[in-house]
């Protein structure tokens, strides 16, 4: 993994749940909640995340997190096929969002990052 693999990852969330993030501080969608920890994605992992756990869906942001700021709450561990995924057992706070943008999806079947 490279250096900036480390230090961002993606959180999709829809537009009630960004609106939660922007006041402060985010808990985590449902699956977080039940899970115990909020799942984000690397740029690599990304598209296959809203295609698997989004399909249909058109309400959704896609918000940059700086890792780094988070520090020891980020846990990369095994998931889907064996792939590394950051995982965040704390609350997601605002300050932590690098930028953000609506889904988007590019020529080539791709989840265009905010930037």
């Amino acid at each position: 993994m490279s250096d900036t693999l480390l230090e961002l990852a993606y959180k999709v969330l829809t537009a009630d749940e960004f609106a939660v993030l922007e006041r402060g501080v985010f808990d985590g969608a449902p699956i977080d909640l039940h899970d115990g920890f909020i799942h984000l994605s690397t740029a690599e992992q990304l598209t296959e995340t809203v295609k698997r756990h989004f399909a249909g869906r058109h309400d959704l942001i896609i918000a940059a997190v700086n890792l780094a700021a988070l520090g020891a709450d980020v846990r990369w561990e095994a998931s889907r096929g064996g792939q590394l995924f950051p995982h965040l057992y704390a609350s997601l706070p605002w300050s932590a969002i690098l930028g953000h943008c609506a889904l988007e999806w590019r020529a080539d079947g791709s989840v265009r990052l905010p930037g």
